[in-house]
């Protein structure tokens, strides 16, 4: 199908960009790299009177370290991810999962930012930026405020994002050194999203785990941080007793929709095994 007409602007600023998306109101629509927004449009299930295409504001984009923290432009694509030697020295979950997004061709346009942004749960980074304990830096007409990954999804295409800001960027302190980290993602062919996914992150001494983050990809409405999973494994070992402990509190919490990638038992059982074999990869990354 072919979209309704719209208007497009196209700012160089981010102060433009937020005057016109004060300006116009709920009837635009932000354009980082389109690849959620275009089909919803192309299929009628969007309708934005106006794009306000924000490709061409440089401040945008970029990852940078600062302050102890890693800052990723929110218009950095998955390729430029995966290309980063900061991210690949310093927080290495980012460009190994970003690979396992979508395609080539997707993953040269598509944004981080507008992963997030968007609210979908089966988008990959909601789930990652929950287990990296990310910060989402918000602007507006008021300013900028920041807002944790795990406080900013609301529900399925719903964030804490208003109406008339835009996420700018997303802070991550970078990985100590013996971190442990993987993401493990079940689909059905290249491309697709997953039918389930689990993002961990660990620390472990002594043979134990002193701390874990588990985020949960496309197994509820919003993506998932899995504290009761956390709390199963910390002070463990990571043998059956505990992945089983951990795969048994990330099912409880799973509340995922039937649809052709499977019904709601077969979701949550992967979502389960998912969950063991990331923190199997993590474990086996911790020094």
């Amino acid at each position: 199908m072919i979209p309704p007409a719209f208007a497009y602007h196209a700012p160089r600023t981010l102060p433009e960009a937020i005057n016109l998306l004060s300006t116009l109101g709920d009837d635009a629509k932000l354009l980082a790299g389109g690849h959620s927004l275009l089909p919803m449009m192309k299929l009628r299930f969007a309708q934005p009177g106006t794009l306000i295409d924000i490709n061409r504001i440089p401040e945008l984009r970029g990852i940078t370290e600062a302050g102890g923290l890693i800052r990723i432009g929110a218009m950095t694509t998955e390729n430029e991810l995966i290309d980063s030697k900061l991210l690949q020295q310093k927080l290495p979950l980012l460009p190994e999962a970003a690979q396992l997004i979508a395609d080539p061709q997707v993953r040269n346009r598509g944004t981080i930012g507008g992963d997030i942004a968007h609210g979908d749960p089966g988008n990959d980074h909601p789930a990652i930026s929950m287990a990296l304990d990310a910060t989402f830096v918000l602007q507006g007409p008021k300013g900028e405020r920041q807002v944790k990954a795990v406080d900013f999804f609301h529900g399925t295409y719903m964030t804490a994002l208003a109406e008339n800001e835009i996420l700018t960027a997303i802070l991550v302190a970078p990985f100590a050194a013996g971190t442990g980290y993987a993401y493990q993602k079940l689909k059905r062919k290249t491309g697709d999203w997953a039918t389930a996914g689990a993002a961990v992150v660990l620390s472990m001494s002594g043979g134990k785990v002193t701390k874990a983050s588990i985020g949960l990809t496309n197994v509820a409405p919003t993506a998932l941080r899995a504290r009761e999973a956390e709390a199963a494994l910390v002070g463990k070992a990571i043998d059956e007793a505990s992945l089983n402990s951990a795969a048994a509190a990330v099912r409880a919490v799973c509340d995922p929709a039937e649809d052709l990638r499977g019904d709601v038992e077969y979701k949550t059982a992967m979502a389960g095994e998912m969950t063991k074999r990331a923190i199997r990869a993590a474990a086996a990354r911790c020094k």
